[in-house]
């Protein structure tokens, strides 16, 4: 199998692990900072976390570890990563929208103008 293909399958599996604070799977949440696939058996992925107090830091990487076994049975090596840290200018396109319509604004836009108060 591809490496493109593996990894498409990766993030199929990684957009069904749900951010339960947020109701946004971790995928489109932009959570994944990056995929490497060792193997067809072995990835290692960087994940950040939306704040560094996060109380699913250790839940999280567990839920991803089991689910790639499960699904595709590969192991995965996860690192956390703070550096970038997260902000709402990682989620994807599709993570804005369902954020959208899960609380009733675009949390980049809105981000952005906390960024920059003064500008219209």
């Amino acid at each position: 199998m591809a490496n493109e293909e593996l990894k498409e399958k990766i993030i199929k599996v990684l957009e069904t692990i749900m951010d339960p604070e947020i109701g946004i799977d971790i995928y489109n949440l932009g959570l994944i900072y990056n995929i490497e696939i060792v193997d067809e058996k072995k990835v290692k992925i960087d994940m950040g976390l939306t704040t560094m107090f996060c109380p699913l830091a250790t839940t999280l990487p567990l839920m991803v570890i089991d689910q790639l076994k499960e699904v595709l049975n590969m192991d995965a090596d996860i690192s956390i990563v703070y550096d970038p840290p997260w902000t709402p200018l990682r989620m994807t396109p599709k993570g804005r929208e369902m954020f959208k319509e899960r609380f009733g604004y675009d949390i980049v836009e809105q981000y952005e103008k906390t960024l920059n108060p003064h500008q219209e």
